[in-house]
């Protein structure tokens, strides 16, 4: 089952990853609608990245020395 779920990801990311490139390229309206919505998630997903990876340094009190 979580293979299958993941799988679907996969495909959904990559069919988002196809859109933003046809999009570039002048595609139709639905294809550039496709587009901005994966280029929205996109930096959610980069944002949420790295305030956790802020929160995690912070915990572990960031001292390199």
């Amino acid at each position: 089952m979580g293979v299958l779920v993941l799988a679907g990801l996969l495909v959904l990311v990559i069919g988002g990853c196809v859109c933003v490139v046809w999009a570039s390229r002048g595609g139709p309206r639905w294809v550039r609608g496709v587009a901005a919505v994966t280029l929205v998630v996109g930096e959610l997903v980069r944002a949420f990245a790295k305030s956790n990876r802020r929160r995690s340094v912070n915990r572990s009190g960031g001292g390199g020395d």
